[in-house]
């Protein structure tokens, strides 16, 4: 049995979620249904994921769960290309974030082959 916080990119990704939850509450009201809510449920997907596939049995039912988090990585760094391109983040704090989902998206990437290797 795996226990997620004992792993590294679950521990960033959550830290992460923490950081977007923050930062989105100064977005515009309106925005309140649509990119604000777009963005928490892709950040908040990756440590979900992530924990979720620690509870199934097997290197590739985790590696599965793995693929959904950096899907949502991925989908998080547009929304953040998006987020700042409409003037919602600063350019300092669209650099601090795209760095940490570059550096969780290369753990979950690396993990994963790692997983694949094993099967």
């Amino acid at each position: 049995m795996r226990d997620f916080r004992k792993l590294r990119v679950w521990e960033q990704s959550h830290h992460l979620t923490l950081l977007l939850y923050s930062q989105t509450k100064t977005f515009p009201n309106e925005e309140k249904y649509g990119i604000t809510s777009q963005i928490r449920r892709a950040v908040a997907s990756i440590p979900t994921n992530i924990a979720e596939g620690c509870g199934k049995i097997g290197d590739k039912d985790f590696a599965r769960y793995l693929n959904i988090s950096f899907g949502s990585a991925s989908e998080l760094e547009y929304l953040m290309i998006l987020s700042k391109d409409l003037d919602y983040l600063s350019s300092d704090m669209f650099l601090t974030i795209s760095t940490e989902i570059i550096a969780i998206k290369k753990q979950l990437y690396h993990l994963i082959i790692k997983l694949n290797a094993g099967s």
